[in-house]
């Protein structure tokens, strides 16, 4: 979980090779309507994100525990909540860098449907993990590879 621009998709597909479970883009779950709305520079509401967290929820119910990882900005508790009561044993990392670096990373990355404009609203919503929820804060600073040993490291506690 995390802003967009944290490093998702680069750290999950690296860390589901890593344990050799299947990867799951939340990007890919977004109904086109989401899509346009971001590439057009709107925030989406929780409304826009119902159907979108109930797609994210259905894959990681459908693991049947088997494992796997999918990346979700998952921003909000309420976010996570709805994800957990699909799949119970979901454990959330949370790639946690400061605003400046995230949008540093932001501004260089191509061909994606979500502008650097949008970044303050999603630092805005992000409520970190709470002390209850499954899941450990993972730090960016630092290559793709550190950050998925730290993953690792979160995993293995």
């Amino acid at each position: 979980m995390g802003v967009s621009g944290s490093g998702k998709t680069t750290v999950g597909t690296r860390l589901a090779e890593r344990l050799a479970v299947p990867y799951a883009e939340a990007d890919d779950f977004h109904p086109p309507g989401n899509v346009a709305k971001m590439a057009a520079g709107t925030p989406l509401t929780d409304e826009d994100r119902a159907p979108w967290l109930d797609a994210i929820a259905e894959w990681l119910a459908g693991r049947g525990g088997a494992g796997g990882v999918v990346t979700c900005s998952a921003l909000k508790r309420r976010y996570r909540d709805r994800l957990r009561s699909a799949a119970p044993g979901v454990f959330f990392l949370h790639l946690d860098g400061s605003p400046e670096l995230v949008a540093r990373r932001l501004g260089e990355r191509r061909g994606h449907f979500m502008p650097p404009s949008l970044l303050r609203s999603q630092f805005d919503a992000l409520e970190p993990l709470h002390e209850d929820e499954p899941g450990a804060a993972v730090g960016i600073d630092g290559s793709p590879e550190e950050t998925v040993e730290r993953a690792l490291a979160a995993l293995a506690r």
